[in-house]
């Protein structure tokens, strides 16, 4: 079996699509597939790419052209209508921060109305690692943190960082959450589209947000999608130690 073929496999198996990071994990594991290269992260990289068999869905998810159809209806990439673009897109972005979060050893929480939205083909409730926040601090700081898009908190259960995903709404809503949140050493991150940053930084310049303005980072899909591929990269050499 050649390189891309052990690639388009892994993709057949998993319905036609995977994200880079999947593919890291899974192909690997096929019998038959000659990997002489000392970049073999790097060969998949390439392999996506080539338009003839492949086709990017979004940052860090790609699907097989001879998948279309199939891979089209799921997530409705002919129609985009509004409401189901938004939330596909929005569970996407935090389920690339869930398992990065795991990956390195967070413990990892959604809110509640967004434990059955699905990452892929799964519920984000199954990827997470815990079901309830931690009661870090008052009942009210809590309940406040409990509505963050994404969280991880380190091993003595505290929050180590917290993250929004801004698909389409304004940003101060989001800022407004991390103002109430600013007593505790935490990093905040906005992820958004790249294209949004201006706006982004026009909100964070505001007098309200002065007080978190340098601790607060705009996180880009791409980048995102990249931190996602480079930290399961990461976590399989890790292993082979």
């Amino acid at each position: 079996m050649k390189q891309y073929e052990a690639v388009m496999e892994v993709m057949k198996n998993r319905g036609g699509y995977a994200t880079l990071g999947e593919l890291y994990k899974e192909v690997f594991k096929l019998e038959g597939v000659k990997w002489t290269t000392n970049t073999p992260f790097a060969s998949i990289r390439r392999i996506v790419q080539d338009k003839r068999f492949f086709f990017r869905i979004r940052p860090g998810l790609w699907a097989l052209k001879s998948h279309t159809d199939e891979v089209s209806r799921l997530f409705d990439l002919k129609n985009k209508k509004k409401g189901r673009e938004e939330e596909f897109g929005h569970s996407y972005y935090q389920g690339l921060l869930i398992e990065i979060g795991n990956l390195k050893n967070y413990h990892t929480f959604v809110p509640n109305q967004d434990k059955n939205k699905k990452f892929l083909d799964k519920p984000l409730k199954d990827l997470t690692s815990i079901d309830q926040i931690f009661t870090f601090s008052y009942t009210y700081v809590v309940d406040k943190a409990s509505t963050v898009d994404v969280s991880w908190f380190n091993a003595r259960k505290f929050p180590q960082a917290f993250f929004e995903v801004e698909h389409s709404t304004e940003f101060k809503n989001s800022l407004v959450k991390f103002v109430e949140l600013q007593d505790f050493n935490t990093e905040f991150r906005i992820v958004a589209d790249r294209l949004r940053e201006r706006q982004y930084r026009t909100c964070i310049e505001l007098n309200a947000f002065k007080a978190i303005a340098h601790r607060v980072k705009f996180l880009s899909y791409d980048v995102l999608a990249e931190l996602h591929t480079k930290t399961v990269e990461l976590s399989l050499i890790e292993k082979e130690f």
